[in-house]
């Protein structure tokens, strides 16, 4: 049995809420509380106790320091990533939209879980430094290893914020440790997803606390993006920055991984024609401006450092389709994915730019589903582009 990440889990939950709105013995959701409410800042978890099923054995989750602490027969890892609380109140949220089923949310584990979240979120607000003093830290990873994307700065702690609004985090959805903590993609994901949260309470008329608070917080975090997550671009103008501290630095790229700058419409956060957006997503999209778009004779498109260089992934390819009102576009992106899986039919995690036989991992959840996504929205929007 494999570990569930949160976020990968998420993506799935799509297809499954809408199936689940036409066949009520799909239900109750897979919301799972109590795996957050007992460890928030896990981004991985093993079968829960009543699964049956025995825990992973982490082969990389060695020779680490994290605090606070975790017990691996719970956690399988610890890479503290903020999408993952975006994650979990997606699957809240949309399962409801999707049934109006409301029942999960009585669950007394599951209202721990978000009221400990968003006391967290506020704590992950707050500066590096209250004056000359070191605020006391909320969260921290380092781990022996050989590659400086597994581990993070300051002894665990991350590099040094000023408050901006957003929520600093110690890795990107790809596990990949930032560089600069507020990582604004991910930031906006939290944001439309606690607007969300705050909309659904609203709605059922619960918890008015948790729905007052969960609002605010995404007004500071919108607010904290649009002031500090937007950069000038030497090429492109006025950009999303990937990555941002609040003391003025900025990281202008962008990473195939979920959620990315290239997806902000996909996430709702602002339009596709937004001016900003469109800027942004011509850097991204560019060989010339962008150390992570890698351009072949294969396939072109987003990479990751985490299966480093000259590899694309083809879901981010799909999301690129997603985002694209252009049906040219759109029909390019369905046959580079088509071409991408070496005949096997599923979608890899990353392919090389050059050679279809070199790729990682033979089938990929996350990027199937995410294609899956995508081929129903290209027909749905273009009728006759497949």
């Amino acid at each position: 049995m494999c570990p569930s990440y949160t976020d990968y889990s998420a993506v799935p939950h799509g297809p499954y809420s809408s199936g689940a709105q036409k066949i009520p013995s799909m239900r109750p959701p897979l919301v799972c509380p109590e795996e957050l409410d007992a460890y928030p800042f896990g981004n991985a978890f093993q079968p829960p106790t009543r699964s049956g099923l025995k825990p992973t054995q982490n082969g990389i989750g060695v020779n680490l320091n994290v605090f606070p602490k975790f017990d691996n027969k719970a956690v399988f890892e610890a890479k503290f990533e903020i999408d993952s609380f975006a994650s979990f109140f997606q699957v809240s949220s949309s399962y409801w939209r999707a049934t109006r089923d409301a029942r999960f949310i009585y669950n007394e584990a599951w209202e721990s879980a978000v009221s400990k979240i968003l006391d967290i979120i506020v704590l992950l607000q707050q500066p590096t430094y209250n004056g000359r003093v070191l605020n006391k830290p909320v969260v921290g990873y380092t781990r022996l290893t050989s590659e400086a994307k597994e581990t993070q700065f300051g002894s665990g702690l991350g590099n040094p914020v000023k408050y901006t609004g957003m929520v600093h985090t110690l890795f990107r959805p790809s596990d990949d440790a930032t560089i600069l903590p507020f990582l604004v993609p991910a930031n906006a994901f939290l944001c439309v997803e606690l607007e969300h949260l705050s909309n659904m309470l609203k709605t059922l008329r619960v918890f008015p606390d948790i729905r007052d608070k969960a609002m605010k917080l995404a007004s500071q975090i919108r607010s904290g993006i649009n002031k500090h997550g937007v950069a000038m671009h030497a090429t492109h103008g006025k950009v999303f920055a990937y990555e941002v501290d609040g003391y003025g630095s900025v990281l202008l790229t962008d990473d195939a991984n979920g959620p990315s700058l290239l997806s902000m419409p996909y996430l709702g956060f602002v339009n596709a024609s937004h001016p900003v957006y469109q800027n942004t997503r011509n850097m991204v999209l560019s060989f010339e401006d962008n150390p992570w778009y890698f351009d072949g004779s294969y396939i072109r498109g987003l990479g990751s450092p985490h299966t480093s260089y000259l590899k694309v992934w083809p879901m981010a390819v799909a999301m690129r389709g997603m985002t694209s009102d252009n049906s040219e576009e759109v029909k390019e992106c369905l046959d580079m994915i088509l071409a991408s899986t070496s005949g096997l039919g599923l979608i890899h995690e990353s392919v090389s730019v050059s050679d279809g036989k070199d790729y990682t991992r033979s089938w990929f959840a996350w990027g199937n589903t995410f294609v899956s996504q995508f081929v129903v929205d290209a027909i749905t929007r273009f009728p006759g582009i497949i």
